[in-house]
């Protein structure tokens, strides 16, 4: 069994509070040992509710990884939370400020360093009312041109049903699945070598990402997707 990556005192603590509310849901998860025990990697997820950073973080522990993600640079000012946040490696995100872009420069450095980096493309909760995901922003697929590492697709289902962030629902009873499913790394061979940062090439990237994902996310809910992404609709 693959030793589990070291992640110190301040990711300890936030798998002895993540772990019991992740326990809120029924966890089942499906090809976890796709996800790299070893070595840089970005895992590319849906977004469907306030609850995902939380079960996404210890479904990614559970395999033996430290997750990174990207997290509001506010998070930091809030007690303890934000001593998690910084002491655990997190990337902090400044939106709608001249440091905005550091985010991307502090996520290639730690997939440089071999960590794991959890990417949610669209950004946001989807507003999709049935959950598919939305058209999505190109910094997943930056990531994914930039390094060489594998990028995983993953789709998680259920969290939604607990929490909805739109309508503020929160129903913890009875207790529902949430799933997760993880694909093969999605091959990029064609896009490498060109140029990283052409806009078209980032276009089709992100494209690809958010087809695979969604692909997974139809397998989990056996359901056929929208012909149209939400927001082309």
């Amino acid at each position: 069994m693959a030793r589990r990556e070291k992640g110190g005192f301040w990711v300890g603590l936030a798998a002895i509070v993540f772990y019991p509310v992740t326990a809120i849901g029924k966890r089942v998860y499906r090809g976890g040992e796709k996800v790299p025990r070893e070595g840089g990697a970005v895992l590319v997820m849906n977004h469907i509710s306030h609850l995902d950073p939380v079960v996404d973080a210890v479904f990614v522990h559970r395999q033996r990884r430290v997750p990174r993600f990207f997290l509001k640079e506010s998070l930091k000012q809030v007690p303890v939370l934000g001593r998690i946040v910084d002491g655990s490696g997190q990337i902090p995100v400044s939106r709608g400020s001249s440091a905005a872009g550091d985010s991307l420069k502090h996520a290639h450095e730690a997939l440089a360093e071999g960590k794991v980096i959890v990417i949610y493309p669209e950004g946001t909760i989807t507003k999709d009312p049935e959950g598919w995901p939305a058209k999505a922003f190109t910094g997943a697929a930056r990531l994914a041109l930039q390094n060489d590492v594998p990028v995983i697709p993953v789709a998680r289902w259920g969290t939604n049903r607990i929490f909805n962030g739109y309508t503020k629902k929160f129903t913890p009873l009875p207790r529902k699945t949430v799933t997760h499913l993880v694909g093969d790394p999605i091959d990029l061979s064609r896009y490498r070598g060109g140029n990283p940062r052409s806009a078209k090439a980032l276009r089709e990237v992100t494209d690809v990402i958010m087809d695979r994902i969604t692909e997974l996310l139809a397998e989990i809910r056996q359901e056929q997707p929208p012909a149209k992404k939400p927001d082309d609709a």
